[in-house]
């Protein structure tokens, strides 16, 4: 259709430069003089003749869904190529008082994942070997890595690290997939050992792994013994000095001074007993369950912290955002954290107890909700870590990730004492959102969906997005000061967070006060 083509205006957000097809006169040239190229997946799109791209657009793609704009407006355009609309109407521009053409791209179909478990193929025969092979007991941090080992969360890791693997994760925070690709792994997943088991099994071809009650869990072949160098390894994953007072590096130097990787074979699915378990769904079987919602849109809400009402208005908006990208039925997995945590965070069980009752009461509006929990140990690593939040979790089929303000991050051990200028935090309270951002595969293989910041509204008496048009009116109400008013007894601001999630707080901060 040369004539429509001849009469549309293009304006392309490529280096800040833009371009107008040939035949636009320049009278509709000089309408478009300033624009803003945008992030994030949207960008805009401006025609001088809305109805002549519209009638394009219908004709020569009309399996896709689209919507005419109006003067003044300014409408979104999801995901859209640079050859559909580089001679159309263009890529990306923001002005004023220029007609605009919506298109929203057909939503792409939700992608198979792959989980690569490592449970034994013969458990019987495997259990019967395992008896007669040297042991090594873990601690419980190494049953955690052990369980996201075994499900498929650190695909396509096959068993604790090697030193080859613990390097390229150190250095390019990924590792060889087995087909000579290297995948995102940015935490390292190690064994350490002591000089004695070092000695016992230096020279075996396998040996046996327990749990602290003397269980046989796993066995562990092709063995790699390297030497586990911690002041390395603390530095390098957390980003400072490694006698720093951080409750990770401290579990570290409690470790031993060597560390054993190979291939593992695990016996049995990991369990708790802890009344938890129902929610431990492996990413095989979190992937069945999106299915079964018919979900053709699954985003992801890592946490370790109770959840309040600014957190269920994102859920809610994200799901409107979906939505209108053309999405017919988005889900939210709710993740909580399952792992270790230092001492000072909320535990698990109080914060399944907020979340089961938060969802009963509907504070997520009408969207679908799936509950469970990724096994991970917490490492408070920064943006090192936020990229294996992400990563992990692509085995269970998601397809949109929600990171916000220092996901992964602490309060500085030292205060930053040889820095006082950068402040409370440990790192940079936007770095985890930023990296992912530029991550170059894990931004092909997950959308990033910025966290909006809410605070509350005293006027409105509810929690809502930050409006700096006024901000007098909005209160932060940080994690110090709802602990306190927990432990006080002290009922918050109304709106602030569901009341039935709020009193299992209260029971929790007020028992811990009496211990």
């Amino acid at each position: 259709m040369p004539s429509v083509l001849s009469t549309c205006l293009g304006v392309a957000a490529a280096q800040s430069q833009f371009f107008v097809p040939a035949g636009v006169p320049m009278v509709q040239q000089q309408r478009v003089q300033q624009f803003m190229p945008r992030t994030y997946g949207s960008e805009m799109v401006y025609a001088a003749q809305p109805e002549a791209a519209y009638a394009y657009a219908q004709n020569e793609y009309p399996e896709q869904s689209w919507s005419e704009g109006s003067e003044g407006t300014q409408l979104p355009l999801f995901q859209m190529s640079a050859l559909m609309f580089g001679a159309a109407a263009g890529y990306a521009a923001f002005k004023p008082k220029v007609s605009a053409l919506t298109v929203m791209a057909k939503p792409t179909e939700r992608a198979t994942p792959t989980a690569k478990e490592l449970y034994a193929a013969d458990k019987e025969a495997t259990r019967k070997e395992a008896a007669g092979l040297e042991a090594v007991t873990l601690n419980s941090e190494a049953m955690e890595w052990v369980h996201c080992l075994a499900e498929g969360w650190a695909s396509p890791l096959d068993g604790f690290m090697t030193e080859e693997q613990y390097l390229t994760c150190m250095h390019f925070q990924m590792v060889d997939n087995g087909e000579g690709e290297m995948v995102p792994m940015s935490v390292p997943i190690l064994l350490p050992i002591t000089d004695d088991v070092k000695a016992r099994i230096q020279d075996k071809g396998a040996v046996a792994l327990k749990n602290e009650a003397g269980d046989i869990v796993a066995v562990l072949r092709d063995l790699d013994i390297f030497e586990h160098r911690k002041e390395e390894r603390a530095t390098r994953t957390f980003g400072c000095d490694a006698d720093t007072n951080h409750p990770y590096i401290e579990k570290i130097f409690a470790e031993g001074d060597w560390c054993v990787g190979g291939k593992i074979e695990v016996l049995d699915r990991v369990t708790y007993n802890d009344g938890m378990d129902q929610w431990r769904l492996s990413p095989k079987e979190l992937n069945q369950k999106f299915t079964e919602l018919d979900a053709d849109a699954v985003f992801v809400f890592q946490l370790r912290n109770p959840v309040h009402n600014g957190h269920a208005l994102l859920m809610q908006d994200t799901a409107r955002r979906l939505k209108e990208m053309g999405y017919k039925k988005p889900v939210l997995w709710l993740s909580p954290l399952g792992g270790w945590t230092k001492d000072d965070d909320v535990p698990l069980d109080t914060r399944m107890k907020q979340h089961q009752a938060i969802i009963k009461n509907g504070v997520f509006g009408d969207t679908e909700v799936v509950l469970g929990i990724f096994p991970s140990p917490m490492l408070y690593g920064g943006p090192r870590e936020v990229q294996w939040h992400a990563s992990g979790r692509l085995p269970a089929g998601i397809t949109h990730y929600i990171v916000g303000r220092d996901p992964a991050g602490m309060s500085h051990p030292n205060d930053h004492a040889k820095q006082p200028g950068l402040g409370d935090d440990l790192y940079n309270i936007w770095h985890g959102q930023m990296m992912l951002g530029l991550n170059p595969v894990l931004k092909k293989k997950v959308e990033l969906l910025p966290f909006k910041f809410a605070s509350y509204d005293t006027k409105a008496e509810k929690m809502d997005f930050f409006d700096p048009a006024r901000k007098e009116d909005f209160q932060s109400i940080s994690g110090t000061k709802m602990r306190k008013m927990a432990a006080d007894g002290t009922t918050p601001p109304v709106g602030f967070m569901d009341p039935e999630g709020w009193e299992v707080l209260v029971e929790y901060y007020q028992s811990k006060a009496k211990a």
